[in-house]
């Protein structure tokens, strides 16, 4: 079942879930600038085997308002449209995972609305904390000095964004997939550019999305909450991660209460279908224990 959610005046979000109703209920929270078919189809119907999956587009992305260049808003106003969506689907609590910066919006919700959140699933993300990472050596890191983005996928950024043909979109895309798998499991170009046409089918366009890069990302810093939260966590590591590399997943655990890492083989920044069971096998572990 899909419908709208109203979050802001003239600002409606696009969103739909699947599973029995009466299931306990699972937020799916996609990245920047992706769109809420960014979590793939065949991972969605393993979850919700057991779940009440709740999937949906952010503010500017898929079939929801894009309204950045009218209504600027900082990206913790999307973590309340975390919020406004379970509220539109009647749900009191629910398990989150998230990705990139929707695990970002995960560790947000976290912290301000633990009363919503039956327990985390982290993949992708930096802490939202100023504590320092403790490397197994001992030495004392501070965050700003971990591990940053791959250079390969820092040059496909820095690119200026183009007005492409449909194709030409399509086929950047895909290379941007590409680069973000890591290079560990094969790379399926077929398979990223069907998701691909699928969400340029349902968004009705395909021009390049940038308004989250161009938000507000002050104020999302949340160490003493993050330190003190009593929600159960799981940090997903990924050994071919291109956008918050090895020892990100290790500082999340160290800065979140209580969180627990679990590594998906051969896994990046995306979710191909090698990582689908895997990820789904740790994901249900982790809501069956919360």
């Amino acid at each position: 079942m899909e419908r709208f959610v109203d979050v802001a005046p003239g600002v409606r979000l696009w969103a739909e879930e699947h599973g029995a109703p009466g299931a306990p209920a699972l937020l799916l929270v996609m990245g920047a600038q992706a769109s809420g078919l960014g979590w793939p189809d065949e991972l969605v119907e393993v979850l919700a085997v057991r779940h009440r999956v709740i999937r949906y587009d952010h503010r500017d992305t898929g079939r929801s308002t894009a309204s950045f260049d009218e209504q600027p808003y900082p990206l913790t106003a999307l973590a309340e449209d975390a919020v406004a969506v379970l509220d539109a689907f009647g749900v009191e609590r629910a398990h989150v995972v998230g990705m990139s910066l929707g695990g970002m919006l995960t560790q947000l919700l976290v912290a301000d609305h633990p009363d919503r959140v039956l327990s985390a699933t982290v993949i992708g993300a930096t802490a939202l904390s100023s504590t320092p990472y403790t490397a197994p050596d001992g030495r004392r890191v501070p965050p700003e000095e971990l591990p940053g983005v791959s250079p390969e996928l820092m040059e496909l950024w820095s690119r200026s964004v183009e007005e492409l043909d449909q194709e030409a979109e399509l086929e950047r895309r895909v290379e941007h997939w590409r680069v973000l798998g890591g290079g560990l499991i094969p790379f399926d170009p077929e398979y990223a550019r069907e998701l691909e046409r699928r969400i340029i089918a349902r968004t009705g366009h395909h021009r390049a999305g940038t308004a989250h890069a161009r938000a507000d990302y002050s104020g999302m810093v949340r160490t003493e909450q993050l330190a003190a939260t009593e929600v159960p966590t799981l940090i997903i590591s990924a050994p071919a991660e291109p956008v918050a590399p090895a020892p990100h997943a290790e500082h999340l655990a160290q800065v979140i209460r209580g969180a627990r890492v679990v590594e998906i083989p051969g896994m990046g920044h995306a979710l191909p279908r090698e990582v689908h069971a895997p990820l789904a096998a740790a994901i249900l572990d982790h809501t069956g224990q919360s």
